[in-house]
């Protein structure tokens, strides 16, 4: 039946529950009267069951029902302490004088030992008003679920608003007292999940087993959410209260939560990559809070790089009752809790790890060594970003005092090369890894939109600025003047001429007037300055404009009048130092400190609230290095970057404007004025890529630090003699050309690339090995026999085998990367710098990065490597095969389309064969056949024709009256799961024929009926 009505989904929901997973049924209570979220005659029934005394059931079951109906706090605070007496246990003695016991109204450990139940149309009565949950799930007579059902024409936000509504005090509030999970669901959208006072943008959606595609969603879903040993696993072990806010984890949470018990129990550390705004903090609590319970004599130290979160983990911990916390304030009082026995948690900023005032660092660290302090307990170590604190000194320094420790590292990135060596060591294993694009998806965050924009600027009078640096420079020297040009004549000075920075405030001024989400005042933007001079610069020009009062400048700068001191020149100029001193000043005259925070913290935390909380009154941050990581501001939409960035630097800034707000963020925005285009395409592919071929093994990590360089010579010899092998029957003259054909064939013959597909992939495997042996032994070069010409050999084969193997990629179609590209340095004065109006000089306006990412041809061909954009000949062979690719991956979804796209693209390649048309010319046309193959549709369709299917229907038919008939025709005899039932098939196909009337014709089309499977 299509589109049931919801009783009949209920039937099947109830069916489910009681025959799949097991549950009781205790009935339909539409007409029952004292429904109650604490059913106390089933709740005793269990307790007296597990051996409890009477007495002791009955004191327990008053306190549990008691505390379920109190008025006293709101729901958060009322649900939050239910949860610890439903956690903890309730604290009762049989007689006065007696032992006190701890009942446990759920038995947490043995979930067999408890009684799972459903009940229906539990009906809830309020004054006048009465609503009416479908179904109410049960254990031990608790209310722990919610569900509400809708039709499948209803959409499930529905069944969200009247599950948040039921939690309003006029209606139901005091039943969600004891509610865990909030459930909504239809048969077409599935299910979705939160918990009290959960806003409906953050309801989630379960994720596992995607390729199980048998059932419902909504079924699926139920059966991997409600099974009874997981219901009570994540109610026990991924419930988190967080400063008035109650979580419930996210599917990457909670399978993050499992793997890494396991790890944990083997005593084996390892990393959690969870991309960017996908909750790590709360995963460290999970993780954390879980430890503490299930390691005996275990201890925590949580090290972070930001005060923010450092915060944030000890609020956390103490919301979920662990109050046994320090905040160190130094590295000696760190040390001193470690050689103590408590307390069991510390929280502590990685920098304590150093000692800046060390003079000999090396005998400092050789002193840790060689008299390592005598810590106390099992020590776990969680370290935030752990990329960026498991380098150089502070690493040393950290293994030298937790010598002993199990290190778990958290990053929201993935490990560079540079990086994966010490991590290795340090942490071992990727855990769990939650990608960007998986994020994007998944609804966790939102994808990114990229957009260059490119300030020309040019030099007024070159005899002035000659004229001028002599008569400054009279008194100088040669050496002095060089060291002069040096300082003033950077690319960084170029940059941060006025009338460039003015054409910027103008770019961002006008954007708060015309972008959708900046001028309703719900968004608002970060800008990235270079320096704090810059960012000091850009904030004295907004004052000037309608910005002024509603932008912040946030950077590391605290005024310090010795600052200034010696910055007079006599002159009656300002040096930057002045500058800078003089708006922090001014900027902070009139602000009244809080607490015991500088005036400067005081303006800042401000400034931040504001940004987070009220975005149009405080509209643009300006920012140097502050706020780039951590910060998490939901309205925050576009960054401007005006600063040289990359890798997790770059990533980590992009990220800030990703987070989920209100339904009109659709994108967050990136505005480059740095040209930094290639970088952030490359970032986003290093952060989206599968890590099967690069990943660590536990072999990789088990290799003991005195045999690693004797392996490692072992090791990168074999990986290279393998590339070596593999290449060898390359033909002379080993150009790019014989590359090619060897590895590819014929990049025109489809047949060619996959009847040679084995030698590409045995050669990226190789190649992988050989950076990773390389990378493993390049800081111990100086420890082995090599000598250094077959030092340098290594590292020109490394530049070799990767262009070879990004040409080979690139030619086969199988993936294209974007390289960054860097501006020329010019050389320029800041007084004779004119800039011109900003122009847009992205070549993908208007794609998303992850479209981007999957797109294989619109690039632009000087992002091409060295090797193909120097051939055109390679150039138009690596194009095409790229179309060819996409149009032979699309054709089940529109033949007839992509049959005419295949012969205009045969045409394209005879005629520049044939030399009919000049390269520039091919260029233009092949730019306009990649734009029809990406678009799907002919340019003139008419405005009926509204989905990929219509669209497809119309193209084989050549009639809108009969791709519309046949579409009606088609959703109204279809049935759930007919492309695997042949008699429900020939429904589909009678109905097709009696539009059509031709056989021919309806299996062409009932083929792309069954190739669009999101719209039939």
């Amino acid at each position: 039946m299509i589109n049931p009505i919801e009783r009949i989904t209920q039937n099947r929901i109830v069916k489910l529950f009681l025959e799949q997973l097991g549950y009781v049924y205790y009935g339909n209570w539409e007409k029952r009267d004292n429904n109650s979220n604490v059913e106390e005659e089933k709740l005793k029934a269990n307790l007296l069951m597990r051996g409890y005394t009477e007495t002791l059931v009955n004191k327990a079951v008053k306190e549990l029902y008691d505390l379920a109906h109190t008025n006293s706090g709101n729901l958060y605070d009322r649900n939050k302490a239910f949860y610890n007496t439903l956690r903890y246990g309730i604290k009762a003695r049989p007689e006065l004088g007696e032992q006190f016991d701890t009942i446990f109204p759920i038995d947490w450990n043995n979930w067999q030992n408890n009684e799972f139940a459903i009940a229906e149309e539990v009906t809830l009565t309020k004054g006048q008003h009465t609503r009416r949950p479908d179904m109410v799930l049960y254990v031990n007579g608790i209310a722990l679920g919610v569900l509400e059902l809708k039709r499948g024409t209803t959409d499930i936000a529905e069944s969200v608003n009247q599950s948040i509504s039921n939690q309003k005090e006029i209606f139901n509030e005091w039943f969600y007292t004891t509610v865990q999970f909030v459930m909504a669901g239809n048969n077409t959208q599935g299910l979705k999940y939160g918990t009290i006072e959960t806003p409906a943008k953050y309801f989630l959606s379960w994720k596992e087993d995607e390729q199980d595609n048998t059932e419902y969603k909504l079924d699926k879903y139920l059966k991997k959410l409600c099974t009874k040993e997981r219901l009570l696993d994540v109610i026990y072990n991924a419930v988190v209260f967080d400063a008035g806010v109650k979580k419930l984890p996210r599917p990457h949470q909670y399978f993050g939560l499992k793997a890494a018990q396991e790890y944990i129990k083997r005593k084996e550390g390892g990393i959690i990559w969870h991309t960017q705004g996908s909750g790590k903090s709360l995963m460290m609590v999970m993780l954390g809070k879980w430890i503490l319970e299930n390691v005996s004599n275990s201890r925590l130290v949580i090290l972070t790089d930001r005060t923010e979160l450092d915060d944030q983990i000890e609020r956390v911990f103490n919301d979920v009752g662990e109050t046994d916390i320090a905040k160190t304030r130094s590295g000696k009082e760190l040390m001193n809790f470690l050689m103590a026995s408590r307390p069991r948690l510390v929280c502590s900023l990685i920098h304590k790890f150093g000692n800046k005032g060390e003079t000999d660092f090396d005998a400092f660290l050789k002193e840790l060594q060689e008299n390592p302090i005598q810590t106390q307990g099992e020590i776990f170590v969680f370290i935030d970003e752990c990329h960026r604190t498991q380098s150089g000194k502070l690493n040393q320094v950290m293994k030298a005092v937790l010598h002993n420790a199990v290190f778990v590292g958290f990053t929201g990135t993935p490990l560079l090369k540079e990086d994966k060596k010490t991590t290795m060591d340090v942490f071992g294993r990727y855990i769990h890894t939650y990608k960007f694009n998986e994020a994007v998806q998944d609804g966790v965050v939102k994808d990114l939109m990229y957009e260059g924009r490119k300030i020309e600027q040019s030099l007024t009078s070159q005899t002035k600025v000659d004229q001028w640096f002599d008569a400054k420079t009279s008194g100088l020297n040669d050496f002095q003047r060089n060291e002069l040009k040096k300082k003033w004549g950077t690319m960084q000075n170029v940059l941060s001429s006025k009338s460039r920075m003015e054409k910027i405030v103008s770019d961002i001024v006008m954007d708060f007037s015309v972008k959708p989400r900046l001028a309703s005042e719900k968004g608002n933007a970060i800008l990235v300055a270079s320096s704090i001079y810059e960012a000091c610069k850009y904030y004295n020009l907004f004052l000037q404009t309608e910005l002024k009062n509603r932008c912040a400048v946030i950077t590391s700068y605290n005024p310090y009048i010795g600052d200034i001191t010696l910055e007079d020149t006599g002159a009656d100029t300002e040096t930057d130092k002045a500058f800078i001193y003089k708006t922090y000043d001014e900027l902070l005259k009139n602000v009244s400190v809080k607490g015991s925070k500088s005036k400067t913290e005081t303006y800042e935390d401000d400034s931040k609230e504001q940004f987070r909380k009220e975005p149009a009154k405080m509209k643009l941050l300006i920012v140097v290095s502050k706020l780039l990581t951590g910060f998490d501001a939901p309205p925050c939409s576009y960054i401007y970057i005006d600063k040289k960035m990359q890798d997790h630097t770059l990533f980590q800034a992009i990220c800030r404007v990703n987070r989920l707000d209100t339904d009109d963020k659709d994108y967050g925005y990136i505005v480059d004025y740095m040209e930094l285009f290639g970088n952030v395409t490359d970032a986003i592919n290093v952060y989206t890529s599968e890590l099967d071929s690069e990943g660590f093994t536990k072999e990789d990590v088990e290799i003991q630090l005195k045999d690693r360089v004797k392996i490692a010579v072992d090791r990168l010899m074999t990986a290279y003699e393998t590339v070596e092998a593999i290449i060898e029957n390359v033909a002379a003259p080993k150009t790019d050309l014989e590359y090619i054909h060897y590895f590819c064939g014929n990049t025109e013959n489809p047949e060619d690339l996959k009847s040679n597909e084995f030698k590409r992939m045995a050669l990226y495997k190789a190649i992988v090995e050989y950076i990773r042996a390389y990378t493993a032994i390049k800081a111990d070069f100086h420890s082995t026999s090599f000598s250094d010409v077959e030092v340098q050999r290594f590292h020109k084969k490394l530049d070799d085998y990767l262009n070879l193997r990004e040409i080979i990629r690139i030619a086969s179609g199988e993936t294209i990367d974007l390289k960054a590209y860097e501006s020329d340095m010019r050389f320029l004065i800041d007084t004779y710098i004119r800039a011109e109006e900003s122009e847009t000089i992205s070549p993908f306006e208007d794609i998303s990065l992850l479209d981007l990412l999957e797109s294989n041809i619109e690039d632009a061909i000087k992002t091409l490597p060295e090797g193909i954009k120097g051939s055109k000949e390679a150039v138009a062979e690596t194009i095409e095969n790229n179309v060819r690719s996409k149009i032979v991956e699309e054709h089940l979804l529109d033949p007839k389309y992509f049959d005419h796209m295949s012969v205009l693209l045969q045409e394209l390649i005879e005629q520049r064969k044939k030399e009919m048309i000049s390269y520039q010319e091919y260029l233009v046309k092949m730019a306009e056949l990649v734009r029809q193959v990406n678009q799907g549709k002919k340019d003139d369709l008419p405005s009926t024709l509204n989905t990929k299917g219509k669209v497809a229907l119309y193209h084989t038919l050549e009639s809108e009256e009969l791709a519309l008939a046949c579409e009606d025709a088609v959703q109204y005899s279809k049935q759930e799961g007919f492309r695997e039932n042949l008699a429900k098939q020939n429904i589909v196909k009678k109905a097709i024929f009696d539009v059509v009337k031709d056989i021919e014709k309806v299996q062409v089309v009932y083929k792309i009926i069954e190739a669009h499977k999101d719209e039939y």
